[in-house]
């Protein structure tokens, strides 16, 4: 065998020991190509209603089906909880973070860790409030102030015809979360094109039914036989006041008027016992979407800073017809 042979099989066997050690065709960590799959971690509000219940489901079915792993936690309604388990998603270098943040504010931190360690973020449901938009990628939900515009002008339209002023209670969600903030931004903005309409007493309820209850029960007494309408920034607080309200000897839908929104299952069945008069929808179901974004980001591709679901109005009138297509 000649040098110059010895020399070629020498460089043959050094290239085929870099190819099997993985060398430079091995995915990155967080990569998310090749044959491993996409890693998603996913923190979540809680289980405060019927409506975060969808949306927790609707997540946890799409990953798989999409082929992606998902890594779930629960915040149980806790800012540090969402902070903490955003933490561990960096730490263990998933490819794609996603969350539906409890409160708009706090954030900023978090997220240029996150930042830093090239990990892009994506917000589902609500949106945060930071110096810096390029901190995530997009926000993923609902329009939660034209949300409560819907509910303001359904108001409007169905109480034209009544004299004189028009007292309303509000049960808002929680303190500092994106659609308690915006569902009464817009519910505002609309009532104050006529002066009749004014808003006697506001609180939270906390987005849960036993709040909604315990917070109507405070108005009732304070306000009693004054209250014309109820609004409740989601169903869960408005099925609570109901009970409230019919403890209180009053006819809910009836003696007070009641708009919730998220468009529940169980909004539907109190619709159509003539107890909540309208609800204005609110999509849970962001599972597919979240995942077709997560696949275009780890694709390389742009997507949309903002996407918007499409939603309906639906009035009591409907309730009947429409409560056996409803998936939550």
């Amino acid at each position: 065998m000649t040098r110059f042979i010895r020399q070629k099989l020498a460089l043959a066997l050094v290239v085929l020991l870099a190819a099997c050690s993985g060398g430079a065709d091995k995915p990155a960590p967080g990569s998310g190509t090749g044959s491993k799959p996409i890693v998603l971690g996913f923190s979540q509000i809680g289980a405060e209603s019927e409506w975060r219940t969808a949306n927790t489901r609707s997540i946890q079915e799409a990953a798989p089906a999409a082929g992606i792993t998902l890594r779930f936690s629960d915040a149980q309604q806790k800012q540090e909880n969402q902070i903490k388990a955003l933490r561990s998603f960096i730490a263990q270098r998933v490819d794609v973070i996603a969350f539906s943040p409890v409160v708009e504010t706090g954030w900023e931190t978090v997220l240029r860790e996150a930042k830093a360690a090239k990990i892009p973020v994506i917000l589902t449901d609500r949106a945060v409030q930071v110096s810096d938009d390029s901190l995530y990628l997009s926000l993923i939900g609902s329009d939660f102030v034209e949300e409560g515009r819907k509910a303001g002008r359904w108001l409007l339209e169905n109480t034209k015809e009544v004299q004189g002023d028009i007292n309303i209670v509000e049960l808002q969600g929680t303190v500092g979360s994106a659609p308690a903030n915006d569902r009464k931004k817009g519910f505002a903005e609309i009532i104050a094109a006529d002066p009749r309409y004014k808003i006697i007493r506001s609180q939270t309820g906390d987005f849960t039914r036993a709040k909604g209850k315990e917070v109507m029960e405070a108005f009732l007494k304070a306000e009693g036989k004054k209250i014309n309408v109820l609004f409740a920034h989601n169903d869960d607080m408005a099925i609570g006041a109901i009970q409230a309200i019919e403890e209180a000897g009053l006819k809910p839908g009836t003696d007070i008027t009641i708009i919730s929104i998220d468009g529940v299952k169980g909004a539907f069945e109190a619709m159509i016992a003539g107890k909540l008069n309208v609800t204005v929808e609110c999509s849970p179901l962001l599972g597919p979407q979240l995942m077709a974004a997560v696949k275009d980001v780890v694709a390389g591709k742009q997507i949309p800073k903002r996407i918007v679901t499409e939603e309906s109005v639906f009035p009591k009138e409907t309730a009947a017809q429409v409560l056996p297509t409803r998936k939550y």
